[in-house]
């Protein structure tokens, strides 16, 4: 059996807004409705989906950076939601997360023996000289230097600012790392060598990974299981090898359909979507993805599809199913 060290149950965030200025009603934006996940121990989970199908959504509830508004979250078999104070603080040192912009997420006040050392300050781990060399530790084994320790962040390129991002979250030496689309802002030349090196640390550190992307050549290069993400619900989730070769959902059909492929004489089918992505304020009745599918049938229309296993470890929300 393996070791599962993530578990999300039901999951839900709703943002509440006002009609207008002068309403006292409220709608709310549906981010994230009714998601169950779980993740093993040392495995490398990929997210994909369009932008703003609340990928980027789930992670901050997972991480408690933003409440969930129902649902549970175990981590190691805590509940996290049932967490305050001192307690939540001690499990959040073994759950850290990088973001996507390198240049946003990083106080550029700040020199970089600041930064990283931050998290070690903050949880009393560590002060002065070992402090700094803890911080020279971090900044080598992502490739970068004792030059380094006092610069600051706008005198960096955006890979050397998201390796520091990466330093930063190993600080604390976690046992689980949430990635969020952490090469999407980075220059094609350089996210190879981001990508080669967030491999490695996984490897040497032991880690488990919560990798975000919409790029499904990086999510097919690092993934060992794949979840598909639509309009705040997941719709598929399987191993890397079996959702490329045999994608059952008709919308994860559409994204690898748009996978560009380095071969001029090679043919395949084109699945080209309908119409826009719904509203998460007044998300579609039923599947959600019915107003763009090409397959849909009465049911789609009135009924929520199950998400449920229909082959070995290889589920999906689909009425044909």
């Amino acid at each position: 059996m393996l070791d599962e060290i993530l578990r999300i149950e039901s999951l839900c965030k709703y943002f509440p807004i006002k009609r207008s200025i002068f309403s006292r009603q409220m709608d709310f934006v549906h981010a994230v409705d009714n998601v169950s996940l779980s993740i093993d121990r040392y495995e490398i989970l990929g997210l994909i989906g369009e932008s703003g199908c609340g990928k980027s959504t789930l992670a901050r509830t997972i991480l408690r950076l933003t409440d969930p508004s129902s649902g549970k979250i175990y981590f190691n078999g805590t509940d996290l939601i049932s967490l305050s104070g001192k307690d939540a603080m001690k499990v959040r040192r073994n759950m850290q997360m990088v973001y996507q912009d390198p240049v946003l997420s990083l106080n550029p006040k700040r020199t970089i023996i600041k930064t990283v050392g931050e998290p070690l300050t903050i949880h009393r781990i560590t002060k002065g000289s070992e402090l700094r060399k803890r911080v020279l530790d971090l900044l080598e084994n992502v490739g970068l230097k004792k030059e380094h320790l006092y610069r600051y962040p706008h005198e960096f390129s955006g890979g050397q600012r998201q390796r520091i991002g990466i330093a930063r979250a190993l600080a604390l030496n976690p046992s689980f790392l949430i990635l969020d689309e952490p090469t999407s802002a980075l220059d094609v030349s350089v996210q190879a060598k981001i990508i080669n090196l967030m491999i490695k640390i996984q490897s040497d550190y032991s880690l488990t990974y919560l990798f975000i992307s919409h790029d499904l050549r990086v999510i097919k290069h690092v993934s060992h299981r794949i979840a598909v993400m639509y309009a705040g619900q997941l719709v598929e989730l399987s191993n890397n090898k079996e959702l490329f070769a045999n994608p059952l959902h008709p919308y994860t059909q559409e994204l690898l359909s748009a996978v560009a492929v380095p071969d001029p004489e090679r043919k395949r089918k084109k699945v080209v979507l309908k119409g826009q992505v719904p509203s998460l304020v007044n998300p579609p009745s039923g599947c959600r993805f019915h107003p763009r599918c090409t397959e849909q049938m009465g049911i789609c229309l009135k009924a929520k599809p199950e998400f449920k296993e229909v082959k070995d470890s290889h589920f999906v929300a689909c009425h044909k199913f």
